[in-house]
């Protein structure tokens, strides 16, 4: 049995603006295994980011608040540390490669200055040796010439090498569980095969658990042990990647896995879920799918559905299906 390394339990996430509260994480509960990947999939706006900010306690204040839930990892809690606490587990147990390295390394220090700080702070190293451990760690994100590297600014670097220095800072400290935020999505397809091989080989290489936030069905079938699917703020559907991919229960994962264009099929249109996601604020208490939904009951414009487990590996949040059925 592996050994559980994180578990999020009914966490509520919700941002105070003028228009009224949005719920941006509802009720969200999952867990993360040592050496596993997770992958949290939905589309723009679902809540995987906000998810994944919540873990670290990062979310702006105001607008933003975690108002309930716990976090645990490696059985403490991480809503209960001091911002103090906090400061000796990001970068160092947990680690996070950011959507965008433009705009999350900063400007006006080298790449290496910005290695060698996490580890001269986590790991108590002098500046030679973060020095030498840093430019070693660039060179296992596959960068060339990292000696040269090690003293560039992050202007002077395309967007593939930012990448990979993102990665090489976010692996330094050899974390225990690296959270990926779309480490992919602003890279051309050749890039971006060469980062997620590169994530690969890194899992087995320093046993990391990884948490990867995508809305690319395509990464989540290359990379996912797990998948949770999330909508509009909650789960939907949780499953082992195969049988998620094999046996999709929830109408909106369904829906995901049609509008993936397919090599063997000739069509003149891509299929698209209809509708769109209902406004944030002041959500209803029914199913938020069901106004999209080609399989909606009576029920699903009355009540909230709960994730119910309909056999030994998959949960679902769906009025289709009931316990044990």
């Amino acid at each position: 049995m592996a050994k559980e390394l994180l578990e999020v339990k009914s966490l509520n996430t919700y941002f105070y603006t003028q228009a009224g509260v949005v719920k941006a994480v509802n009720d969200v509960s999952f867990k993360i295994n040592e050496g596993e990947t997770v992958c949290i999939v939905g589309e723009s706006g679902c809540g995987k980011s906000v998810t994944s900010m919540s873990i670290l306690k990062l979310i702006p204040s105001p607008p933003g608040k975690i108002v309930s839930g716990e976090i645990l990892f490696k059985g403490k809690d991480l809503l209960s540390l001091s911002e103090d606490e906090l400061r000796k587990v990001r970068g160092n147990e947990i680690s996070v490669i950011f959507q965008e390295p433009m705009t999350s390394l900063n400007p006006v220090f080298t790449i290496g200055y910005q290695i060698s700080e996490s580890l001269m702070l986590h790991k108590n190293l002098s500046e030679a040796e973060a020095k030498k451990a840093s430019i070693e760690a660039l060179k296992l994100v596959g960068i060339p010439r990292a000696e040269s590297i090690f003293e560039s600014y992050p202007h002077e670097l395309s967007g593939g090498m930012r990448q990979r220095a993102m990665i090489a800072m976010a692996i330094s400290c050899d974390p225990e569980l690296l959270i990926a935020d779309e480490p992919t999505t602003a890279l051309d397809v050749t890039i971006q095969a060469q980062i997620l091989d590169l994530m690969r080989d890194l899992k087995k290489k320093i046993n990391t658990s990884i948490m990867l936030i995508t809305h690319d069905l395509g990464v989540v079938a290359e990379m996912a042990d797990y998948v949770v699917v999330m909508y509009a703020g909650k789960i939907v559907e949780e499953a082992p990647v195969r049988e998620l991919f094999k046996n999709p229960l929830h109408p909106y994962t369904i829906g995901l896995l049609k509008s993936k264009p397919s090599i063997n099929d000739e069509v003149d249109r891509l299929y698209s879920i209809p509708g769109q996601v209902p406004n944030p604020v002041g959500m209803p208490e029914n199913c938020y799918f069901c106004e999209r939904c080609e399989k909606a009951k009576d029920i699903c414009s009355k009540k909230q559905p709960h994730l119910v487990q309909v056999n030994d590996v998959h949960k679902v949040a769906c009025w289709l299906y009931e316990e044990g059925k």
